[in-house]
């Protein structure tokens, strides 16, 4: 696979836009850990909370991120920005609107591997990062930028109490597995950990939306 940009350019673009987006990447965690106390309770209103957190990231990023930053250096940012939008709008009306999830921690097994890709999307992650050398500002952000954005995504669907709809999952599916090419060709290998959250969590989902219908919170 071909990349239109160098490595330099790569976090070039991540230093140029944490600066311009300053201090979004620290509201972007107090919207991740109230996601998390919400997804305690059992209320309607609460999960529709979490849908909506996750539409301001998703369509945040589209526009902030791949839109008006990543697309100085790759054309298919702009292509990569509305698929974002489009990911944030289906959380708002599925989610928020709809009222088609609903969050509920519990210590049963998907949960709980749920839990871990959130820890590792928020802690790990960035850790990681600064191990390798990505240091911030020139390093990607969980809430505002994709790949740990999505592991966050995927972790907190193993939360939800009844079946998540497969439309839901088809693009952090996806970028999941384009982040594999970030992995190897752009050095970032914390982002190992977004194509297996990726596409160990959409196997886990798919399999508890078949064996158990609305009752997916059993397991």
């Amino acid at each position: 696979m071909n990349i239109p940009f160098s490595v330099d350019q790569f976090f070039e673009i991540f230093k140029n836009y944490n600066e311009a987006v300053w201090p979004a990447q620290i509201i972007a965690y107090i919207l991740g850990i109230l996601a998390l106390v919400l997804a305690w309770r059992t209320s309607k209103i609460s999960s529709r909370l979490i849908c909506g957190i996750l539409a301001v990231f998703w369509i945040w990023m589209g526009v902030f991120y791949h839109i008006l930053h990543f697309s100085v250096i790759n054309p298919v940012a702009r292509i990569f920005g509305v698929v974002f939008v489009l990911q944030g709008l289906l959380f708002l009306i599925a989610g928020t609107i709809l009222d088609k999830l609903s969050f509920r921690f519990s210590t049963k097994p998907l949960p709980v591997v749920g839990a871990a890709f959130l820890l590792y999307a928020m802690v790990i992650y960035p850790a990681l990062g600064a191990y390798f050398g990505h240091v911030y500002p020139a390093a990607p952000m969980f809430g505002v930028a994709p790949c740990p954005t999505t592991i966050f995504t995927i972790g907190i669907l193993l939360w939800t109490a009844d079946k998540v709809p497969v439309y839901l999952l088809a693009i952090p599916f996806l970028w999941s597995i384009v982040g594999m090419s970030a992995a190897i060709h752009l050095r970032v290998p914390q982002d190992y950990g977004l194509v297996f959250a990726g596409v160990l969590g959409t196997i886990l989902i798919i399999i508890r939306n078949r064996k158990t219908g609305t009752s997916a919170g059993k397991l």
